[in-house]
């Protein structure tokens, strides 16, 4: 059936509206003065999406704005890219520069959306999210009892958060546990400790970086300052922890790799437009390149902690150990809209020392090695959980050299090589509670293995160094 005569005027003119509007804001807000380069193609498929706003608004069983309406299709064209690209409004792009200070309410929870399920990448460390005993890989099935089937990460974000104090209630489904999983958590004003440290003891330090933010470049020359006060006032070896870290600003990834670094380039990106090609390096003045670092990684490494990581790797500053890293090799540009809004849209991938993308394959370790313990009824446990990667998250950017590897398959992280239940990994009866509780001490001498083998590798190179200066 054809439109009325007026309805077809009403969505020519909103075509034209839209399509300026559309050209406004992708020219980054800038007065377009070329309409007519606007492919022909471009406007008949206009056309096309205002007939159907259109036969919505008239025809639909409630009445909906042109803004809800407008809002849905741009999500929904975000969405279609690539996992990262999103439309974020007001509120969610206010939430967004207060995290990037390191300062938010809410859970403390990093998610994702893979194939229609509410997917948890990591929770961060110290938070309500870290202490329920969330993990890596958790599928959020209800947030306060409503079904999270198909909502998009922007609702799922707006009822996490929330006043401090308040509660809110999650359902999870777990790998290798037959029933939902219940948790109850109390929202708080989270202030994320970027940068962590401990002294080892014999010169050895420990610094752990929890998530790229604005200040952890400083933080973290903070830290080695405090760490070199110790025993001859020299660090012998320095342990840097990556393990479980989202990433964060880039700025900051190159600031880190900068401080062990004193020359050569750390990163540089590649995207379509020229002002999207940059190229980062390191300088000499305030480098720490006296003493040998082990960097830990893990599945839960992503984005900025990735780029610190190769870039220490590439120019053989330090020695990688852990698993595979999450693989998130593009970078996002957010472009404020006037309304307060804001896109976050994937322009650039990013690229180690050495030309390697890191995008969906991730960093892989100089020394691979699981954080596994053996339990004393025999079998062992995996520390870590099985973790979501870039490969495994739809519409994933492709790696432009070639390297992707497939996606690895979730496997209980408990399994035993047999094949049979380690005596940790829960039975359908069994309290999940309890087994967790045997956990991982993360960054604690002694209970962490991938920690335990770092300090053995710096020890390691010290007597081999001093054996070498006896022969010289």
């Amino acid at each position: 059936m054809s439109a009325p005569r007026s309805g077809r005027r009403r969505a020519t003119l909103t075509l034209l509206a839209f399509a300026a509007c559309m050209a406004f804001l992708f020219s980054g807000g800038r007065a377009v003065e070329r309409v007519s380069a606007v492919p022909k193609e471009t406007y008949d498929d206009l056309e096309t999406f205002t007939n159907i706003l259109s036969i919505v608004q008239k025809n639909y069983v409630d009445d909906v704005t042109t803004k809800q309406l407008l809002e849905g299709a741009v999500n929904g064209m975000l969405g279609s890219l690539d996992p990262h690209s999103a439309y974020l409004t007001p509120e969610l792009y206010k939430e967004l520069q207060v995290d990037t200070k390191g300062s938010f309410g809410g859970l403390g929870i990093e998610i994702t959306n893979k194939g229609g399920v509410l997917t948890v990448v990591s929770p961060i460390e110290d938070t309500p999210a870290a202490r329920a005993g969330l993990h890596p890989g958790d599928q959020i099935i209800k947030i306060d009892g409503d079904l999270t089937k198909d909502m998009s990460l922007a609702d799922a974000v707006k009822k996490m958060r929330g006043p401090r104090g308040t509660k809110v209630s999650l359902s999870i489904r777990r790998e290798g546990v037959s029933k939902l999983l219940d948790f109850t958590l109390v929202r708080e004003n989270i202030q994320v400790q970027s940068v962590k440290f401990r002294d080892l003891g014999d010169g050895y330090g420990y610094v752990r970086i929890t998530q790229f933010q604005e200040h952890t470049g400083e933080a973290l020359e903070e830290a080695l300052k405090k760490l070199s006060r110790g025993d001859d006032g020299n660090l012998h070896g320095l342990v840097l922890d990556l393990r479980n870290d989202p990433g964060g600003l880039l700025s900051q990834a190159v600031a880190v790799s900068d401080a062990f670094l004193d020359s050569g380039m750390i990163v540089y990106t590649d995207g379509r437009l020229e002002n999207q090609k940059q190229k980062y390096f390191a300088r000499k003045q305030g480098s720490h390149t006296d003493f040998p670092i082990v960097v830990l990684v893990n599945g839960g490494t992503a984005s900025a902690a990735e780029i610190v990581a190769g870039a220490l790797q590439d120019h053989k500053r330090a020695l990688v150990l852990g698993t595979q890293t999450f693989g998130k090799g593009s970078v996002q540009t957010i472009l404020p809209l006037d309304d307060q809004s804001a896109l976050r849209l994937t322009t650039a991938r990013y690229y180690t020392p050495n030309g390697r993308s890191i995008q969906a394959t991730g960093i892989k370790p100089d020394i691979e090695m699981e954080n596994v313990v053996r339990l004393a009824g025999g079998g062992t446990r995996g520390l870590d959980p099985q973790f979501l990667r870039e490969a495994n998250l739809p519409k994933h950017l492709d790696n432009p050299t070639g390297d992707e590897q497939p996606a690895p398959k979730a496997t209980p992280a408990a399994a035993r090589p047999d094949g049979k239940r380690s005596k940790a990994q829960p039975d359908d009866d069994e309290d999940a509670d309890e087994v967790e509780s045997s956990l991982t001490v993360v960054g604690e001498p002694g209970k962490d293995p991938q920690l335990d083998r770092a300090i053995d590798l710096l020890k390691s190179w010290q007597v081999f160094k001093a054996m070498q200066a006896k022969k010289g």
